[in-house]
């Protein structure tokens, strides 16, 4: 007895010994938000106030200290996600995860990310401030990696840290402009649609007119869109999330009620934890910026101060086209050109791999860019498909363009910032303290033949489908302080450039449409309002979407409860709310009818399809075909379905699957039942224990696809969806009250998982609350967390 006492002693000592160590460990994982810290890389004292959000507002005597400080405090709470994204480019993510991820890092690696990332640096200006700000904070990043405490994260990977250069910067851009891409999964699958269904097919796709249109039957299998959905897939894999589209406008002051311009943004990007952005807040006797940097980013792409604000969306032009080669049939390693046949550059590349042997392989690249086939084995044909894109062709200015608007002192020298912006393109918003509005459709527009569509595989051999001329900035679409008194961008058609809509890869008008409603609708707004307005949920389109499709239905044989769901989503007012039944009965309807539609034909490609802007701009026009090849089931043989026939068979089958999902009782189906939001971590995707401790949520939620609050999910067979993007930030800036504007994050200001920054906005983002961006020197130097940066003597 007396050893079992003597053991349970024991026992509980190492018990109470190993929390204590569990917690000692977890205190030093928490970022250093107090105190002092000498540091051998600045020349002056710098005060970094970090207020009750968490964010760092940084006083200094001079711009390069407060870069290098900036450097410091962002990868303290940031650096497994800064350890992330340079990794991406250069194809560098099996050396930590191992070989799951090899086709991931040998697509991206033959890019040419990384080898344009080398040509740029070779050039840049050693002397600009661009460059020396740059270095300033790459000094801070790596003073902390050698100096500061690991994450958790570096621990059970099992990775050590390594020292930041300009060149993983640049590989950032060029992940973030390759994910605004839509083409390298669009236009794949539209050439497959092209050559293996046919053009009536491609054409209806495209609303390109058909006349005398015959409905067959076809000879035709279903096509594979094999190319398309391994770089769908690759881009899911991403540890990191991808950005997608976005809301802003800005109001001039004739429309609002303090008679000062009001801006409004909130960016559309994969959800993830640590959330995308990383507030801060600089201030030198010379310059002042609140802004928002992206991991590895010394300049924020998104800022305001007293000044000035700005912000983005996604321009969504086509910068990417694929060309197809054409070999020299007795020289593999040359292909044809105008001027005969050239050898193509051979490159060759080295992928690490964690606990396995190093692979290697060779890219070959044509003066269109690289060979597709040899990084992506899933080209469905022996064709040498190039891909052209805008971002690796051009000059590269993307630093000097962050640092210049970030540090503008007029509208003019704003706009001379946004004019050498080349990929990825984007809708660049401003509005300043001078009463000034603007938006600037900013990118490197080309020219192509007339003939040539930009959205399926072009001739590489004959050089007749190349580009004939890159556009003056001038030429752009864009717009200063118009006579609407507001612009706004939500992703959708921007207007004619010489006299045609410039092609690209568009959303349909929804949010667009709603933003303009309920901006028309006013000649008052306050913060509050637009406060309102970034966070509404109403569908400007759907319900027209959904009674046109209804109107096709033949309900003759429908039982009570089937009548009820038409009803209720004949009557639903578009609005994504928790409680809303017409939102569930419209996006199952939605599925079935897209799979009775385009199933049959698209193999492979149907669910890449179903979830692209593509078919959300067809949508409207196919509902109102009578007659379509795409009503055709080709598996079934000699009758043709009519629309008819598809509507009521899709509704039937909607009402039949959501009865088993969510049981008899109509009313009881309601959204928040099939929808959710989780940000989850790289690690935590692992689940189980891994899961509870870095991912954010499951959160119910309001809001869905296209919506002005757009949380995007895909649409699938489960009838469960969970978000997969939305508002990476909601800022509203308000110019008569610019010391105390909006913001909220999606989860919290720090990537430490100890850290008390780490979800503490998480739910105020789910409920459409804010917290504030504080300008106030008096307010600032409130905050009970101040951290003092000294140099060391």
């Amino acid at each position: 007895m007396k050893f079992l006492k003597k053991l349970l002693k024991f026992v509980l000592l190492l018990m109470v010994l190993v929390l204590i160590g569990a917690w000692l460990y977890s205190y030093t994982l928490k970022p250093n938000y107090s105190g002092e810290i000498d540091l051998a890389i600045i020349s002056e004292e710098v005060t970094v106030y970090f207020d009750d959000n968490g964010v760092p507002h940084i006083n200094a005597n001079n711009q390069e200290d407060a870069y290098k400080a900036l450097g410091y405090v962002h990868a303290q709470d940031r650096l497994w996600q800064m350890e992330l994204i340079r990794r991406i480019a250069p194809g560098r993510l099996s050396e930590i995860f191992g070989k799951d991820l090899i086709k991931t890092d040998v697509f991206f690696a033959g890019l040419g990310i990384e080898d344009a990332a080398k040509k740029t640096i070779e050039k840049l200006d050693v002397t600009s401030d661009a460059y020396r700000m740059s270095i300033a904070y790459l000094k801070g990043v790596n003073e902390y990696i050698n100096e500061g405490a690991t994450p958790l994260e570096f621990t059970l990977i099992g990775i050590e840290k390594e020292n930041y250069t300009l060149k993983d910067i640049y590989n950032v851009f060029g992940y973030m402009s390759f994910s605004f891409a839509v083409a390298h999964k669009t236009d794949p699958l539209l050439t497959e649609i092209k050559e293996n269904l046919g053009a009536s097919y491609l054409n209806e796709l495209m609303n390109a007119f058909t006349k005398n249109l015959t409905i067959n039957k076809t000879d035709i299998q279903p096509i594979k869109a094999e190319y398309s959905k391994a770089v769908s897939s690759l881009m899911d894999k991403l540890p990191v999330p991808t950005l997608i589209g976005s809301n802003s406008w800005v109001i001039a002051p004739e429309k609002t009620k303090n008679g000062k311009v009001i801006f409004a943004n909130d960016p559309h990007i994969g959800f993830a934890q640590p959330s995308v952005w990383y507030q801060n807040h600089i201030k030198t006797p010379d310059y002042e910026i609140y802004g928002y940097n992206i991991a590895l980013m010394p300049f924020p792409l998104l800022g305001h101060n007293k000044e000035y604000a700005y912000g983005l969306t996604m321009l969504a032009n086509d910068d990417l086209n694929f060309y197809i080669e054409e070999n020299n049939p007795e020289n593999e390693n040359q292909y044809t050109t105008p001027e005969g046949f050239k050898n193509y550059e051979i490159k060759t590349k080295t992928i690490k791999i964690k606990d396995a042997q190093d692979t290697t392989f060779q890219v070959k690249v044509s003066n269109h860019g690289p060979i597709m086939n040899g990084i992506n084995k899933n080209i469905a044909n022996d064709r040498p498909i190039a891909m052209n894109w805008i971002y690796t062709q051009l000059e590269n200015q993307m630093l000097q363009v962050s640092h210049g608007i970030s540090h503008a002192k007029s509208l003019a020298d704003f706009k001379q910032s946004v004019s050498k912006i080349h990929a990825p393109g984007l809708n660049v918003m401003y509005g300043d303290a001078k009463d000034n509005i603007a938006w600037f459709a900013a990118a490197k527009l080309y020219q192509l033949r007339d003939s040539v569509s930009s959205k399926t595989y072009l001739d590489g051999a004959s050089g007749k489908d190349d580009i004939l001329e890159i556009l003056p900035f001038d030429e752009n679409p864009q717009a200063i302080n118009p006579k609407q008194n507001y612009v706004y961008s939500a992703n959708h058609q921007p207007d004619s450039v010489r006299g045609k809509l410039y092609p690209g890869y568009y959303q349909p008008q929804d949010r667009s449409q709603r933003i303009v409603d309920l901006l028309e609708a006013k000649n008052d707004f306050t913060k509050e309002d637009v406060a309102k307005m970034i966070y509404d949920v109403t569908s400007s389109k759907v319900p027209e979407i959904a009674n046109n499709m209804l109107k096709y239905i033949n309900k003759t044989d429908f039982n009570p409860s089937e009548k009820k769901a038409f009803e209720m989503l004949n009557n639903w007012d578009g609005k994504y709310a928790k409680d809303a039944v017409g939102a569930t009965i419209y996006n199952r309807f939605l599925y079935e009818f897209l799979v009775n539609t385009y199933k049959d034909e698209l193999g492979e490609g149907f669910d890449l399809f179903i979830n692209s802007q593509l078919q959300d701009q067809a949508l409207p026009s196919q509902i109102e075909r009578e007659n379509s090849v795409w009503w055709d089931d080709i598996s079934t043989e000699e009758k043709t379905e009519s629309r008819e026939e598809i509507m009521t068979k899709s509704f039937k089958s909607a009402y039949v699957f959501l009865e088993n999902q969510l049981g008899a009782n109509v009313d009881n189906w309601l959204w928040k039942r099939v929808i959710s939001l989780e940000h989850e971590h790289a690690i935590g995707k692992a689940g189980g224990v891994l899961r509870k401790l870095f991912n954010v949520g499951p959160f119910e939620t309001i809001g869905g696809n296209e919506v002005i609050n757009n949380q995007i999910f895909k649409l699938n067979s489960t009838g469960i969806y969970k978000i997969t993007a939305g508002p990476s930030t909601r800022r509203i800036i308000d110019f008569s009250d610019i010391e105390n504007s909006l913001s909220i994050l999606p989860t919290g200001q720090s990537g430490r998982v100890f850290s008390p920054y780490y979800k503490d906005q998480a739910q105020k983002f789910v409920d459409g609350e804010f917290v504030k961006m504080s300008l106030n020197e008096a307010d600032i130097k409130q905050s009970e967390n101040v951290l003092v940066l000294k140099p060391r003597r």
